[in-house]
């Protein structure tokens, strides 16, 4: 009996470099191994969406339309896949219908085969607009669950969501564990139910991150229950709050009935590229190996640098502590979202402001938003108290209804905001970009022309300091004597190596 095969999502080109070095691997650095990966076997690869789109127009000066239709002309083999946010798309912000339906046609128009389409909350309602647009192209149209831990979340919760999401046509479930928090069993529990439940050919994706070190056994789990395809990346951009290595995976599988099809010579060029590639970015990578205190926490390693940050800069850095005592305490009272973009860092901002100022003396607009519903619904009861104070505070309703309901049509209103921006080309892809990052895209669209930057180092950067770092080092292994004047009076030092 021949082995299952195994389907591979490799990350590198989008989430291992979101999670490792905050987004900001440059697209020069990615072109020339292309065409391994296109070469090498996987499901797919995933190249776009999450925060990639906002990181090419704020630090990069790139296009990401641009972006997305250059890696569809060097991997003309493979599925591209992206991360999009439901009715949120790329933004921080819901969109109206429209404006979804329009990115959703133009991703595809530019090369865009795999949509893995997830909600903050895990509300379907605010998933089914954008799951239709994706079918309606006929690209496929992936419904996630983001995984959690609450006393409220359950086994049987998430099958039954997953049920949800075939409804709306999703050809495929992911399981998406962006905190490292899905442990072997559970993993083997939800597969196994999913597949029992709706059928063996039901495709089942599995994304998790690597940061507490538990989830390459949690990817075997999940496989033996009959996974069909899941996420890692190549092990030179691997690990710490990033993902499990793919080298690791085909080599753990080994004599067993499963088997990827990878073809390990191409996957060995792959490493060696990003190896060489990635000290370039060294200012910005991640200094987190393990944390297993996300296990008590449930704060994922992003959500935690920005509490820090928030904390450093008010001269509080000493008090993270309190903060991560605070977060599940928000988190209960706002009915226990999952901890993903952008309930995050709402959930964590007003920790910090709970902390510094005293609990929900002041409550952030956003967190508001979310006590009153205009984020969607969460699966727990939201504080009746709260919910009071953010309806006077904003002088806003309580709503049950889908968020997205209330907006008015904007599609027009939006192409005339960017028709009078310099530098604007006139395309549906430009106006998208200027809906999605107002403040940033106006910035973007004049310094287009000037080409990308790369905001890692150069290879001549990196050179120079390897030289300056041997010499230094070859300074201290023979005696040095120096001259030195002092009031008139010279001595002779002599500096002998340690």
């Amino acid at each position: 009996m021949s082995p299952r095969k195994i389907g591979v999502t490799e990350v590198a080109l989008r989430d291992a470099h979101q999670s490792l070095m905050a987004t900001r691997m440059a697209m020069e650095d990615m072109v020339g191994i292309c065409e391994e990966i296109d070469q090498a076997g996987f499901w797919s690869v995933e190249c776009w969406g999450g925060a990639t789109f906002d990181s090419c127009i704020r630090f990069l000066n790139e296009d990401p339309w641009e972006r997305l239709r250059t890696f569809r002309k060097l991997m003309p083999n493979s599925r591209l896949q992206m991360l999009l946010r439901g009715q949120n798309l790329l933004g921080y912000r819901h969109y109206e219908d429209m404006v979804v339906d329009k990115f959703v046609e133009k991703s595809a128009e530019n090369g865009m085969d795999v949509f893995r389409v997830f909600d903050a909350l895990n509300d379907p309602r605010n998933l089914e607009r954008a799951m239709r647009a994706v079918t309606k192209v006929g690209k496929h149209a992936q419904g996630t669950i983001c995984y959690t831990v609450s006393p409220l979340h359950t086994v049987e919760g998430y099958i039954e969501q997953a049920g949800r999401l075939l409804d709306m046509g999703a050809e495929s479930i992911c399981i998406k564990d962006m905190a490292a928090l899905l442990k072997p069993q559970p993993a083997y529990d939800i597969v196994k139910g999913i597949k029992d439940t709706y059928g063996a050919d039901t495709q089942i994706n599995v994304h998790c991150h690597s940061t507490t070190g538990v989830t390459l056994v949690t990817l075997m789990k999940a496989i033996e229950a009959g996974a069909d395809v899941v996420d890692t990346a190549i092990s030179s951009m691997s690990l710490g709050p990033g993902h499990n290595p793919t080298e690791s995976l085909v080599e753990m599988l080994e004599g067993t009935e499963y088997d990827t099809d990878l073809d390990m010579d191409r996957l060995i060029k792959i490493r060696d590229h990003f190896k060489a590639v990635r000290p370039k970015y060294a200012e910005f990578e991640s200094k987190t190996l393990v944390d297993t205190n996300i296990f008590l926490s449930q704060i994922p390693g992003g959500m935690l640098s920005n509490m820090e940050s928030q904390l450093r800069a008010q001269g509080a850095g000493d008090r993270i502590d309190e903060v991560m005592r605070e977060v599940p305490v928000v988190r209960k009272d706002a009915g226990y979202p999952p901890l993903v973009t952008p309930s995050s860092q709402i959930v964590g901002t007003q920790a910090v402001f709970n902390v510094l100022m005293g609990r929900y003396k002041v409550m952030t607009a956003e967190f508001a938003d979310l006590m009153l519903g205009y984020y969607g619904e969460c699966i727990g009861e939201r504080n009746p108290e709260l919910i009071e104070q953010a309806a006077a505070q904003t002088k806003k309703e309580a709503i049950t209804g889908r968020p997205a309901d209330l907006l008015e049509p904007e599609w027009d209103k939006l192409v005339e905001q960017a028709q009078g921006l310099e530098g604007f080309d006139g395309s549906d892809e430009d106006v998208l970009t200027n809906a999605l990052f107002p403040g940033v895209a106006p910035g973007f669209f004049k310094t287009r022309k000037d080409g990308p930057k790369n905001v890692g180092k150069t290879a001549e950067q990196l050179a120079k300091e390897k030289e300056q770092a041997s010499g230094a080092a070859q300074a201290v292994r023979e005696p040095i004597q120096y001259k030195v004047t002092v009031g008139g009076r010279s001595q002779t030092v002599k500096v002998e190596p340690a």
